[in-house]
């Protein structure tokens, strides 16, 4: 499992609309950007409270990408 599928996996695990839960991935040399695109409405759910949720998968995306050799980001969108 790449570090896409994993992102789309916690998230469509996350929402209330996993239907409408995409993820594409921007990849450069040394970084790559994932970039989560959520329902309005399932978009507190994905941050948490105080952005905890988004921290922990922001965590769990630093290590799977360390794992790979790479550095990835998360990039939230409404």
């Amino acid at each position: 499992m790449n570090a896409k599928e994993l992102i789309e996996y916690i998230a469509k695990a996350l929402v209330d609309r996993p239907d409408q839960v995409r993820v594409s991935e921007v990849e450069g040399e040394k970084t790559s950007v994932i970039e989560l695109y959520v329902a309005k409405e399932d978009l507190g759910k994905i941050i948490g409270k105080q952005g905890r949720t988004a921290r922990a998968i922001r965590i769990i995306l630093g290590a799977v990408s360390a794992n790979l050799g790479k550095r990835s980001v998360l990039e939230i969108i409404e």
